[in-house]
Order: structure tokens, then sequence, then C-alpha cells
């Protein structure tokens, strides 16, 4: 395997570990006001993700940080094309941080409601941009021999990328109603049990409908085996839910985001990039990389740092590991 290559299948596993962290965690946010029916509820519903939200958006950074350094025309190209989508993502990313920060700062409850609104509509926009940035580079855009893109501002802005937004919005939200299910308990806990059994069925659709359309245009014969394990993987999931199996049901889930990832950007390799207008203008793993000695350092550099950051990222779950109960949040404090 080329570094061009083995890079190429890193950056997809960082994406893809985004999607599976992330994505629980913009859930809790989404779900706030559904599953929150009074403040002490939603207090529980934040604490669940309070030590890990900030890590888990680690992944983000990396995986455009590994694109820019491996792979800077792609780098480049793609985000300089879905610039201003990319700069909505990045106010509602840090308003929603500042808003976790923030929210108990004051003992009122008309400001512990104006920041869960604040949470609430950063975990919505976040995972729409991401869907589209992600779906964009897969599909395509009209680049010129120069990997310029033609076109409006938002032309990465179509149909099929929106279809894209939406399964990475609906993954996220049955994600997190699954997450909540396995670290919560008491009422809290059975409702989002039960709302990730109705959710599921619905919510995941547009993410099968995704893999159907990226399959039919640009799909291999191989691609296909992952397509068909994202699928029985959600089937899993939802009938894991039904037996009350949180664990089990999570899980799958994570096999459902992960198959998804390889069958969609499977089908996108060779390519990064593709250009619609003409394929002889697409960006490739060989046409947009950076060079040997790059790839060989970040290579090294990675095989050091990486297990360091896995090691501290799972113990930190293993010491947050419990169910949180509304029995175990104290009276509110402000300092």
């Amino acid at each position: 395997m080329s570094l061009e290559t083995l890079w190429f299948c890193i950056i997809v596993l960082f994406w893809v570990g985004y999607l599976f962290l992330e994505g629980f965690d913009f859930g809790v946010g989404m779900l706030l006001p559904v599953l929150g029916r009074d403040d002490t509820e939603r207090r529980v519903l934040i604490n669940t993700i309070g030590p890990v939200w900030d890590g888990n958006e680690v992944w983000l950074i990396v995986a455009a940080g590994a694109t820019f350094a491996a792979f800077p025309d792609w780098y480049a190209s793609l985000f300089s094309a879905t610039y201003l989508p990319l700069l909505i993502v990045l106010v509602a990313l840090i308003g929603r941080g500042v808003a976790f920060e923030y929210r108990g700062k004051v003992d009122s409850a008309r400001w512990r409601r104006n920041w869960d609104r604040v949470i609430m509509a950063g975990s919505w926009i976040a995972p729409l941009g991401v869907g589209l940035l992600l779906t964009t580079s897969i599909l395509g855009l009209p680049l010129d021999e120069h990997g310029n893109r033609i076109g409006p501002a938002f032309e990465a802005v179509r149909w099929d990328t929106l279809l894209g937004a939406v399964a990475v919005v609906g993954f996220s939200l049955v994600h997190g109603a699954a997450f909540l299910a396995l670290k919560t308990a008491g009422d809290v806990r059975e409702r989002a049990r039960r709302l990730a059994i109705r959710l599921l069925p619905v919510a995941l659709l547009p993410m099968v409908a995704l893999l159907v359309i990226v399959q039919l245009r640009e799909g291999e014969a191989w691609t296909l085996v992952p397509l068909v394990l994202a699928v029985v993987a959600t089937v899993v999931a939802w009938q894991r839910l039904v037996a009350d199996r949180d664990g089990q049901a999570f899980a799958a889930l994570g096999v459902t985001i992960a198959a998804a990832g390889v069958a969609l950007f499977g089908a996108l390799f060779p390519n990064v990039l593709p250009s619609t207008l003409d394929a002889a203008n697409s960006l490739t793993v060989g046409n947009a990389s950076s060079s040997h000695y790059t790839l060989t350092v970040m290579t090294w550099v990675g095989a050091f740092g990486a297990p360091a950051v896995l090691v501290y990222q799972g113990w930190t779950y293993w010491v947050f590991r419990k169910r949180i109960s509304v029995k175990q949040i104290p009276p509110v404090h402000t300092p």
C-alpha cells in the first residue's frame, strides 16, 4: 500500500471516528428540549456528554488537519468551495461550546433556557454542515483544470448533497437517543429508548438512500458489501433497542456508520474530489497529495502520537462510564 493510499484510509478513519463520537453528542444536544422535561433532566442529558464533548471535537480538527497536510490540493479545493457553509458550521460549534460552559454561570431559569437554545441550534446546524462537506467531497464539484470551483458560492448545495447533510443529522439523532438510553437511568433512559425505537426506521432512511445513490453512480462490486453491512447493522440496532440491550444497539450503530463510511469513501477512491465537469479535472490520491517525504514524516509522528491520544480518550470514557440519573444532580450552584 502506498503512503498516499494509507493516508486516504487514515483520513477516512478520522471522519468515521468523528461521526461516531460527535454524532451522539450532537444528538444529545438536539434532544435536549425533547427528553429534558425540566432543568434537572436537562442537566442529566448535558452531564452525559460533559466530560467528552470537547475531546470528540478533536477528531474534526485532526481530520481537517490531516487532509491539509497529506492532501493540500484536496483541502484547498473542498474547503474553499464550501467556505460559507463551513463558516456557519464554525459559528455553530463555537456557540455550542460556549453554551456548555456558560449555561450554569447564572442562577436564572431564563439564562439557562437561552443557552439551551444555543446548544440545540448548534447541535442541528453543525452536523448539517459536516454532512454537506463530506457528501460534496464524495459526489464532486464543478472543478476546472486548476481545481477551482466553477459557479456560485453555494454551488455545493444541491439536492444530493443536502440528502447527505440530512443523513448525518438523522444518524446523529438516533445515535444520541441510543447513547442516552445507555448512559442515563430512570424515566429519562426509558423515554430515550422508546424515542430511539421510533426514530430509527425513519431517521436512517436518508443514509440508506445516499448509500444506494452513491453505489449506483460510482460504486464498485466490493463496496456493495459494506453497504449491505450498514443496512444489516441498522436493523440489528433497532432489534437490540426493542430487546432493551442498549449497549449492543449503540455498538451496532457504530458498525452502521463505519460500514457506511467505507462504502462511501470506497466508491470515491482513488478520487478525493471528483470534477462534475470533466473527469480529467478530478483530484485523486495521486495528484492531490503531499510529497513522499511529508507523508513519511506524518506516518512516523502518527505512529507515536495516535496511540497516546486513543489511550487517553478511552480512559476518559472508562472513568465516566456509569449511568446518570436525576438523583445524582446536585442543586444549582453558581460561582
